[in-house]
C-alpha cells in the first residue's frame, strides 16, 4: 500500500472515531492527553498531521524556528529563494572565478559535490559565510573580492 494510500486509510479511521477514541489516539501520538476544549474535527485534523510528519517527514528546522519567532512577536527574515536545478552562480573572490551549477541534490564545483552553498563558501573563503549572501542571492553579496 503507499504512503498516501495509509494516510487516506488513517484519515477514514479518524472520522469513525468518538471522541473517547480521539483522545486515546491523541494521547498515543503526543505523549499526553489533549486539553478538554479540543474540537473532534480538530484532534482528528492533528492526529492525521502528526502521521503525515511521520511518513514524509515534518517542517524543516528553518520553517520551525521561522514559525516559533513569528509566534513570539519576533520579525522574521526573508527566506533565501529557491534555485532551479541547472542554475549556474558565479561569484568571483580574490582575483579568481568560481561557477557553481545547483543540482537535484545540491551544488557541483569543479566536479565536486556540496549539499549547501554555505560549503561552497567555507571552501572558497576558509571562513564560515552564509552561502546565499556569499553568491548574492539575499541582496547582500559578500564583501573581499
Amino acid at each position: 500500500m503507499a504512503a498516501d494510500d495509509g494516510i487516506k486509510s488513517r484519515w477514514g479511521e479518524l472520522g469513525q472515531m468518538d471522541r473517547a477514541a480521539l483522545r486515546v489516539a491523541w494521547a498515543e501520538a503526543f505523549g499526553d492527553v489533549p486539553p478538554r476544549f479540543l474540537s473532534m474535527i480538530f484532534m482528528r485534523k492533528a492526529l492525521i498531521w502528526q502521521e503525515q510528519c511521520t511518513k514524509f517527514g515534518g517542517l524543516k528546522p528553518d520553517l520551525k524556528r521561522a514559525l516559533k519567532a513569528a509566534a513570539a512577536g519576533k520579525q522574521v527574515r526573508a527566506q533565501a529563494p529557491q534555485i532551479r536545478t541547472g542554475t549556474q552562480l558565479v561569484r568571483e573572490w580574490n582575483g579568481r572565478r568560481y561557477q557553481v551549477e545547483v543540482t537535484d541534490d545540491g551544488f557541483r564545483m569543479n566536479g565536486e559535490h556540496f549539499r549547501s552553498l554555505s560549503a561552497i563558501a567555507l571552501r572558497i573563503t576558509g571562513t564560515n559565510w552564509s552561502g546565499p549572501r556569499f553568491f548574492g542571492l539575499n541582496g547582500q553579496a559578500g564583501v573581499g573580492s
